[in-house]
């Protein structure tokens, strides 16, 4: 173990990276440690003791709350053996607002200001080693941190020096990027298995509806078949997503899906990402919406027939459009396309309209999300037809309607970030 996993374990960065009394309290171990390099846990513990007597009194061991968005971390009075994953913590935005080690006779834990995401808890759960007896366990804004006697609290040491690794430059963010782009690539997978070519989408539609039972207000199937919901979260802007049920063929019967990094192929025939991936788009971002203060209206297409002519689009209850300000349809090929016209010929939208994404995409951390005229037939540009402002995003297939069909698991989660970042920012004002 090196000097730095040394002062990591007690949630300490060398003296030349602290500040204040942290950079007093650091420089003070870091020499301590020159002259006895083979220091154990408890001399480090004892050393910031001393140190924390000089700076502040005899604080240390107690137990208060404090609020981590206008107040310094109050270090010097965490109990030794949690301060580490305490501080670590909220340099990775899990803010928290008390804690306690346990002293050995009860679970240590860690009240949250906010309760922790799913990608959050498991974060922790993989910064428990394999071979410890500690255990996790969740309330609502309290983690809890199991162990039995003195011995086995020294776990909690070595989660802390795990959680300092994510803090590390760019290692925390791509640990939830690998976790969100597995979950999207689950269901993915789980609805590339779902045949429905145009004239037989049922077995999708079936589906479908009973997920959208749980994530909207009200649903209904119109003449033609289209497959319809609303949700709704209080006045403002109607907002249309879309996406549609066929595809171009049958999904061969005995194909498996070959995995070749984060890109996803059929062994044989086509692979169906053209429009399952959109689907799955739009699913996610219902599930993110009913999380967000959004105010207004969502409502939901999943349209068929579309690869042979839109003909859904073009027969949807019209009752159900009426009211939309906006469409956006998840269904163009490759990543990071703002699809808002055909052919450069006719334009779905005006420039603005397109912006609006285009700034969704900075926010979110994707500069390159660009808006082009020169997208081909869609849904969207029948939606434009009706008079709606509309939009084609990318959700990552590529050479659909081939045997060479394939989709990039990573821009499909991508599009969920840019329709999240656009509703999130209310970029439709």
């Amino acid at each position: 173990m090196n000097q730095i996993e040394q002062l990591a374990r007690h949630g300490l960065k060398t003296a030349s990276e602290e500040t204040e009394w942290l950079k007093r309290m650091s420089g003070d171990v870091e020499q301590q440690l020159h002259g006895q390099p083979d220091a154990t846990d408890e001399d480090i513990m004892e050393w910031l003791r001393m140190t924390s007597d000089n700076l502040n009194g005899n604080e240390m061991g107690g137990e208060r709350l404090f609020q981590p968005e206008t107040e310094a971390l109050p270090y010097h009075v965490f109990d030794p053996y949690i301060r580490g994953i305490v501080r670590w913590m909220n340099e990775l935005g899990m803010l928290t607002q008390a804690c306690c080690d346990g002293h050995g006779k009860r679970p240590a834990h860690v009240f949250t200001l906010e309760p922790l995401t799913k990608n959050q808890r498991h974060v922790l759960r993989e910064t428990v080693p394999a071979d410890s007896t500690i255990r996790l366990r969740f309330g609502r804004r309290e983690v809890y941190f199991e162990y039995v006697g003195e011995e086995e609290r020294r776990g909690l040491l070595d989660i802390a020096t795990n959680l300092f690794h994510l803090t590390l430059k760019g290692t925390y963010e791509q640990r939830l990027n690998e976790m969100e782009r597995c979950a999207i690539q689950k269901q993915l997978m789980a609805w590339l298995n779902v045949p429905g070519e145009s004239g037989k989408e049922g077995r999708v539609r079936h589906r479908l509806a009973l997920q959208l039972k749980r994530l909207t207000d009200t649903q209904y199937v119109d003449e033609r078949g289209n497959l319809l919901a609303i949700l709704s979260k209080g006045q403002g802007p109607v907002v249309l997503l879309s996406a549609h049920m066929d595809t171009v063929a049958r999904i061969e019967r005995g194909r498996d899906i070959i995995q070749n990094g984060t890109v996803l192929k059929s062994s044989h025939g086509i692979l169906g990402a053209d429009d399952r991936a959109g689907i799955v788009v739009i699913l996610e971002c219902l599930e993110r919406l009913s999380k967000m203060d959004f105010q207004g209206t969502v409502k939901v297409a999943f349209t068929v027939d579309e690869e042979i002519g839109c003909l859904g689009a073009r027969e949807i209850d019209r009752r159900f459009i009426h009211d939309v300000d906006y469409a956006i349809v998840a269904d163009r090929r490759g990543s990071r396309d703002i699809v808002t016209g055909c052919r450069g010929v006719i334009d779905f939208c005006d420039e603005s309209y397109g912006q609006s994404f285009e700034q969704a995409g900075r926010l979110a951390g994707m500069s390159d999300w660009t808006a082009t005229r020169y997208g081909g037939s869609s849904d969207a540009k029948v939606f434009a037809e009706f008079g709606i402002p509309s939009v084609n995003l990318s959700v990552g297939y590529q050479h659909e309607h081939t045997d060479q069909e394939e989709v990039d698991v990573q821009a499909t989660l991508d599009t969920i970030r840019l329709l999240v970042a656009w509703f999130h920012h209310r970029l439709f004002n």
